[in-house]
């Protein structure tokens, strides 16, 4: 089990620019590896509710339940390495693996029978160094939709916010209000369960 407090600053790109910053930053398309992540909520969202998240990866065959929390500054984001069985168990059958986020979701009150799988978001990923921090390039799939998206991972807030910004007017990218991955998710999914109901 590992906690640490995520600060990262995120923008999307259009396909176009993504793939201009790709080889300004000389990102091969080997570089990206594949990584699934599998949403829960109950069905009133009470996660969500309470600026939470809960999901599995999945990564070169391996499993980590990541429970991810509002913090004074960033996202708590408590991990918990789970072998194939556990996760198979939780994706088919809900059951949820003992450990630290169990005790977590006991401490908040939230029954975790009341635990529901959403659904999938796949993305391929590639990492870089740059300047002190994490530069990401996340390009991904979700409930009939793509996306493409950077990402800059810091340990210093400001100094970080400084550093993103300089590098989307450097390559005269416009800054863009962009929600986190499980965000978009579920507002694809509500979009998709609007459509159906007309």
């Amino acid at each position: 089990m590992s906690q640490q407090i995520e600060i990262e600053f995120k923008n999307l790109l259009t396909k176009d620019e993504f793939h201009r910053i790709q080889k300004v930053f000389q990102i091969k398309s080997n570089d990206f590896s594949k990584q699934i992540n599998y949403y829960f909520d109950t069905g009133i969202f009470s996660l969500k509710e309470f600026g939470s998240a809960l999901r599995i990866r999945e990564k070169d065959g391996f499993f980590e339940l990541t429970l991810k929390q509002p913090a004074k500054e960033g996202l708590l984001e408590t991990n918990q390495k789970i072998n194939s069985v556990e996760a198979e168990k939780m994706l088919h059958h809900l059951i949820f693996p003992e450990g630290t986020i169990k005790t977590i979701f006991q401490d908040l009150n939230i029954n975790i029978l009341e635990l529901e799988y959403l659904g999938s978001l796949t993305t391929f990923r590639a990492e870089q160094i740059y300047k002190g921090g994490l530069l990401v390039f996340d390009h991904s799939y979700y409930l009939n939709t793509e996306d493409f998206e950077i990402e800059y991972e810091v340990t210093n807030r400001e100094e970080g916010q400084k550093i993103f910004l300089d590098l989307l007017s450097e390559h005269k990218i416009p800054l863009r209000n962009t929600e986190n991955k499980i965000k978009r998710f579920f507002a694809a999914k509500n979009n998709l369960s609007f459509r159906k109901e007309k």
